[in-house]
């Protein structure tokens, strides 16, 4: 524990000198707990964006692994061993994501890396887990190729991509907006994924892309893009835009009156972009995993933990990344459980045949881990603004729930090509 306790203080020091280095841990304590259970700590890293795009997202992803992670603890932790978490930050940039994985896996001997919102640094972070056979967590990154063409036997991917939502709302816009669509996509990988499911959902289902506008990530000012949409005069605007980028178009859009005039589907909502925003800005369709708002069982008092846990966050209500980030920290943590160990094959296996009841998951459909993919397959909401609700935190209401079978991205499964089992180091932290 003695050299444990040196190598935090180390990469403590580094951090003060590397302006760009970040550190946050949850490993204080980590001596005592193990003197009481006689066991070393189980050490997760989280690969949470701090910075960037992706920053406030990235902090509901933090606190929802970090509560699941609490609540094992209160249960006793896991095989007998408290957990503990030690935080850096991945900027919403691939390479610092790349730096960060193999810091935490080399000098911090992590036992699984849990977060992610960007694809790109998700990408990055499960290509360096799978080098040592570390089970990584992608919590929120939404691009089809996180469990396609970029799939890894260590990597499991925990949110719906741009695909699944398509499917979801997509067929039922065209019928009821119309049929002239444009496209408005962030020029980066989940955008472009997103963007390229919309045009063949849109195309099977007898509409038409009018134009396609790539938003430069950090894009502050919509004029230019708004004035092209004018323009084009489409049906349905699908907008592929996430982060600080969608703040700043939501605001634009409200303010230039063109929310209501156009059929506005936003592919995903997480509701860290939209939070504090005035109803006015909350215009059109969009998809989510999940709302705090939804009535079922055990709704109120997840909220409830979330309110006690988190009286620091300046968004006092649970959202869909959030929940991303509990559930998958909670399942790694109860996988482990079932396996009786932490290594990394034995909970690799836990984790393909996971199948969690719509009542624990408090959803309205049961969803399982697809083993050929490493893709949760989940419920699908779509969503609108609630213009009638008072409660500030109770922004939208639910229009429809999708089952995961109806929804499923055929042609991503199709280039995900696992390494085998055998093939991936076996790490035993």
């Amino acid at each position: 524990m003695i050299s444990r306790t040196l190598n935090l203080a180390a990469v403590g020091a580094l951090c003060v000198l590397a302006a760009a280095c970040s550190k946050k841990t949850g490993a204080e304590g980590a001596s005592s707990s193990q003197a009481e259970s006689g066991k070393p700590p189980i050490l997760i890293g989280i690969t949470a964006d701090a910075s960037g795009q992706y920053a406030n997202s990235g902090d509901s992803d933090k606190r929802g692994i970090i509560m699941a992670i609490e609540e094992a603890n209160a249960r006793g932790g896991v095989l007998g061993r408290p957990v503990k978490w030690v935080h850096m930050d991945t900027e919403t940039t691939p390479a610092t994501g790349s730096r960060v994985a193999e810091r935490m896996i080399k000098q911090d001997k992590v036992a699984f890396l849990v977060g992610g919102v960007s694809s790109g640094v998700a990408n990055a972070v499960s290509q360096v887990a799978q080098k040592y056979g570390v089970i990584y967590l992608n919590t929120n990154s939404s691009s089809a190729t996180e469990a396609g063409e970029n799939c890894h036997r260590v990597k499991f991917v925990w949110d719906a991509n741009g695909s699944n939502f398509t499917k979801a709302s997509a067929k039922g816009a065209i019928e009821t907006f119309g049929k002239k669509w444009l496209l408005l996509t962030n020029d980066y990988v989940w955008g472009h994924d997103t963007a390229k499911a919309t045009k063949k959902v849109v195309a099977e289902s007898g509409g038409e892309i009018i134009d396609e506008i790539l938003v430069p990530q950090g894009t502050r000012d919509f004029s230019a893009i708004l004035l092209k949409v004018q323009q084009k005069a489409p049906n349905v605007i699908a907008a592929a835009v996430g982060g600080d980028d969608l703040k700043a178009l939501r605001a634009q859009v409200a303010q230039m009156k063109l929310g209501d005039k156009y059929a506005w589907i936003n592919n995903q909502q997480d509701w860290p972009d939209i939070y504090g925003l005035p109803r006015t800005d909350l215009f059109g369709v969009f998809g989510t995993t999940w709302y705090q708002g939804l009535d079922l069982p055990g709704v109120k008092e997840f909220n409830a933990r979330y309110a006690k846990a988190n009286p620091d966050s300046k968004i006092k209500t649970p959202g869909n990344v959030f929940y991303n980030g509990y559930w998958a920290t909670r399942s790694l943590l109860e996988a482990v459980e079932r396996a009786k160990t932490t290594k990394n094959h034995a909970v690799i296996k836990e984790l393909e045949g996971l199948r969690i009841s719509a009542k624990d998951r408090m959803q309205h459909h049961d969803a399982y881990m697809n083993p050929a993919t490493h893709q949760l397959q989940q419920t699908i909401y779509l969503a609108t603004a609630d213009l009638d609700s008072q409660t500030p935190d109770e922004l939208f209401k639910i229009l429809s729930h999708t089952d995961p079978s109806q929804v499923v991205d055929k042609d991503a499964d199709a280039k995900c090509k696992l390494e085998p089992l055998e093939s991936t180091p076996v790490y035993e932290p």
